[in-house]
Formats: structure tokens, C-alpha cells, sequence
């Protein structure tokens, strides 16, 4: 253990002064497809245990207000690897694999950043920011990547695993490609069955526990994007059947074994006291999955709103000897503060071109009774502004969505999510009302008025769909052959 670290350690656990760690720490970063706030031990989970997850956060801190940047996963992941509301960079939504558009090569993610320190860094799962070479991780500052372009279900199957042709349906899903696997820039196999998929935990695990063996004494950055528990479940033999709730909990379990691999890996290579470790999720349930799908934890609706249910996600974080542990933080923060706060701790440049992101670690590091980050916005696809927060209070914009207020589907068949839903401008006290029942907007102007200036201002910046703003500081998502 390099004696920086000792020292580093010492004076954050004993100060609390949110000083910066002189050593280069090791990243290690776990993010999870749709799992929700409730889907852990100790945020709530039943029917299943997650040991190693729980261990994490003990040994750690559980922040109870970290929010993604999107509700749905291409801007969920733009949002997390460059520090930008993703809408600022053009990414919207989730892409599909006919699409021609992905992050653009103007933009920097954490591998391009840790990359001017010296690290190598690899990223074995679901990248989902690009389909075409131009867009992959080896071409966005990773050294090493072995996964999937897009989500698990984008591939001529049905969610109960029957294979789609042009000829015996006509749903989109009968016209996609197969599933690629991707080493490198090249496809390795193309998986058309789920099970086929039942090895994808594993193996992304095992190849992380390799590139972190391979790399023990250079600085590396370990993203580890597991594309479960995104329907359609898939699950190896060895953990089939081993919770009392079925394959969503059998799931969960084999994800909280692959952190204890990896956990057991920095452990057996002495690399605990120096590497920090995250975990979270790229937004909320798919709840209309029912019991294929994860727990909003008692918040109101999942993925794809811009209710608490579908943006308010579990994360963890541990760096052992520099993180105090066993804290629960409930200030406010997000996926896109992740970037500056590595840029920070790693004493990495920040891009010039501007982002969103806030740099956490005065909280992390033990100033925790005010978080840096005073407000967030919840924008969803088409660049529409649908809600703002500050620390406390949650005002929703007048727009439609698509609820989960619906009977849900059972056994890997999707429920209907209903018509589009009109909503009002209402204001919630998430202090007191977390899950979003009473609308508090006629007791409080004032704090209405404050809010709606925070909307007018990202407005006049980002620009909003729903009222025909364009926004001055919104920068081109990358094109085919640009």
C-alpha cells in the first residue's frame, strides 16, 4: 500500500476537510441496466440477499439522492462518461441499431480524462453510446472493450426468448440484427438466443478480474456496465433458481457475485486502500415487466419519467482508508458530477468545453451536511425540461408520460404502460413526500418562483422541447463519417 494513500486516509477520516488524495487511486466503476432504488439488501430488496453489495456499503458510503441524468439508458451513459446533461450533447433516448448517430469524437469521457494521467482503462459490457466503429470505446479513450453495443433485448427475439423473423411477426424487433459481441473494435459473435446470454455476467466479469490483474501496478479505470437486469433476464446455471422470487432475484444475486469477485480481486492483490469503487444504475425498473423487473423502492412510477421511480437511483461508494465507512449521505447528486470528481481525485484537467457536473468530493470526503450541487434537472427525450429540484423541494413542469399505472406483465411479457398521461405544474416536498402524493403548490410561491427562475435559466442554456426553446449552449451529437 503506497503511503500517500495511508496518509490521505488518515487525514480524511480524522478531519473530515474533503482534502484531495495525493495518491493516483485506481477507478473501479459498476453500473447496473435497470436496476431500482429498491433492488439491494439495504435499500430494501426482498426475496433475495445481496451480501457483497451490502458489505460495499458498509465499508463505504449509500447515497440515497443520487440521480441519473436521463431515465433511459444511451443518455444515462452520455451523462455518466462525459459529466453532461446528455441532451447538451445530443444524445437522446436509447439507440437502436439502425441508428447513425453516437457521441461524438469532440467529446471527452472518464477514459479520455484518466488517459492524460496514464491510466489504461477497459470496459467490459454494455456500452450503448454508438453502434459504428467511429462511436466505440477504443475510439473514446478505452484501452480495452469486450461487450455489446446496445441493450440485451435488441435483437429479432421475443422477451420469452422466441425468435423473431420478418416472416412470423411484425413487431420491429423481427428486423434487427443479431446481438454483437464485440472485442476490440470487431465482432466476435452475434448472440440471436437467451441463452446464449446466460454467460454475459460471467464473462464480463471474469475478463474485468483479468484486466485487473494484467494492469495491478499502472493507475486503470475498470467500467463495468452489466446489461442485466434489463428484460429480457438471463442467468447462468450456477445461480438459477437460488432466490424464492424467481429469475429477477436469481439476476441480482449473480451481479452481487460479481462484485464479490471483483471486490475479492483488489483484496488479493492489495489494491484496496487505492482504488475507490462505485456502484449504481443507469435509471429506474422497467415496472410494466412486473416480476422481471426491479422495486422503485416505494417512489413513484420507473425508467423513462421524470417521477423519483424512474431517476432516483442507489449509489455506492468505497475507498477503504480514505472514505469514512459505514455513512449514508442523502444530499443531493448525480451521475454527471462522477466525471468532475475523478478529474479531482485523479488531478486530471477538465475538458475546455463546458459540463454540467460538480465536483462531490468535499462530500464524499466527509462535508456532509450541505451537498455542492444546489439544484438538478430532469429532462427526458426530445430535449423536453419535465422537473427541477433543489435540496428539498421538487417542482414538476406541465408534460406528458407514458405510466406504469397499469396491471404488469408477468413471466418475461411486458404489461401495457397505458396512453400518454397530461400532468399539471405541482410542486413536492421530497423531505416529507419522496414517493410523490401530495402536491404541496398552492401553500408555497415563493419557492415555486425560485424554481421557475432555475427552469428559465436552463431554458435559456439547454433550451426545452415542450416550450420551443432551442437552448445557446447545446453542442452536435456525433454523426456517421462526420
Amino acid at each position: 500500500m503506497k503511503i500517500q494513500t495511508i496518509c490521505a486516509g488518515l487525514l480524511a477520516s480524522l478531519t473530515g476537510c474533503g482534502s484531495t488524495p495525493t495518491s493516483t487511486p485506481n477507478i473501479v466503476l459498476f453500473y447496473l441496466d435497470d436496476m431500482g432504488y429498491g433492488d439491494l439488501g439495504v435499500t430494501g430488496a426482498i426475496g433475495y440477499t445481496t451480501p457483497n453489495l451490502d458489505r460495499l456499503a458498509g465499508e463505504g458510503i449509500l447515497f440515497t439522492s443520487f440521480y441519473v441524468a436521463q431515465a433511459t439508458s444511451s443518455a444515462s451513459r452520455a451523462g455518466l462518461l462525459t459529466g453532461c446533461y446528455p441532451n447538451r450533447i445530443g444524445i437522446q433516448g436509447a439507440l437502436f441499431p439502425n441508428s447513425n448517430v453516437g457521441i461524438s469524437d469532440k467529446e471527452m469521457t472518464i477514459a479520455g480524462l484518466l488517459k492524460q494521467k496514464g491510466y489504461v482503462s477497459g470496459i467490459f459490457g454494455k456500452w450503448h453510446l454508438g453502434r459504428h466503429k467511429q462511436f466505440l470505446p477504443l475510439q473514446h479513450g478505452f484501452d480495452e472493450y469486450v461487450g455489446i453495443p446496445y441493450s440485451n433485448d435488441m435483437l429479432p427475439m421475443w422477451y420469452d426468448g422466441t425468435v423473431l423473423t420478418p416472416e412470423s411477426s411484425e413487431h420491429r424487433k423481427a428486423n434487427f440484427p443479431p446481438l454483437p459481441l464485440i472485442e476490440g473494435n470487431e465482432v466476435t459473435k452475434g448472440l440471436r438466443t437467451l441463452e446464449e446470454q446466460e454467460q454475459l455476467t460471467t464473462l464480463f466479469t471474469e475478463r474485468a478480474v483479468e484486466f485487473i490483474k494484467k494492469n495491478k501496478d499502472k493507475p486503470f479505470f475498470a467500467y463495468i456496465p452489466h446489461p442485466m437486469p434489463h428484460a429480457p433476464l438471463a442467468v447462468s446455471d450456477k445461480f438459477k433458481g437460488k432466490s424464492s422470487i424467481g429469475i429477477y432475484g436469481d439476476v441480482m444475486m449473480e451481479i452481487d457475485w460479481s462484485v464479490g469477485q471483483i471486490m475479492e480481486t483488489l483484496k488479493e492483490l492489495g489494491l484496496e486502500e487505492n482504488t475507490l469503487v462505485i456502484f449504481s444504475s443507469d435509471n429506474g425498473p422497467w415496472l410494466n415487466f412486473g416480476d422481471h423487473a426491479g422495486s422503485a423502492g416505494g417512489m413513484r412510477e420507473g425508467k423513462a419519467t421524470a417521477w423519483e421511480g424512474g431517476k432516483r437511483v442507489p449509489c455506492i461508494m468505497r475507498w477503504k482508508g480514505v472514505i469514512k465507512e459505514g455513512q449514508t449521505i442523502n444530499q443531493l447528486i448525480s451521475t454527471i458530477d462522477i466525471f468532475p470528481t475523478i478529474a479531482h481525485i485523479a488531478n486530471a484537467p477538465l475538458p475546455e468545453q463546458k459540463i454540467d457536473g460538480i465536483n462531490m468530493w468535499s462530500l464524499i470526503s466527509g462535508e456532509t451536511q450541505i451537498s455542492p450541487r444546489n439544484h438538478f434537472l430532469y429532462y427526458f427525450n426530445n430535449n423536453e425540461l419535465m422537473a427541477v429540484r433543489n435540496h428539498r423541494w421538487k417542482l414538476i413542469l406541465p408534460h406528458s408520460y407514458r405510466t406504469y399505472n397499469r396491471p404488469p406483465g408477468r413471466n418475461g411479457e411486458p404489461g401495457a404502460t397505458g396512453t400518454n398521461t397530461i400532468t399539471e405544474m405541482q410542486l413536492y416536498d421530497l423531505r416529507r413526500d419522496r414517493g410523490e402524493r401530495y402536491n404541496v403548490i398552492e401553500y408555497n410561491p415563493d419557492i415555486v418562483a425560485e424554481l421557475l427562475q432555475i427552469v428559465e435559466e436552463a431554458r435559456e442554456d439547454l433550451g426545452d422541447a415542450l416550450t420551443q426553446r432551442p437552448g445557446t449552449g447545446r453542442r452536435p451529437v456525433g454523426r456517421v463519417n462526420d
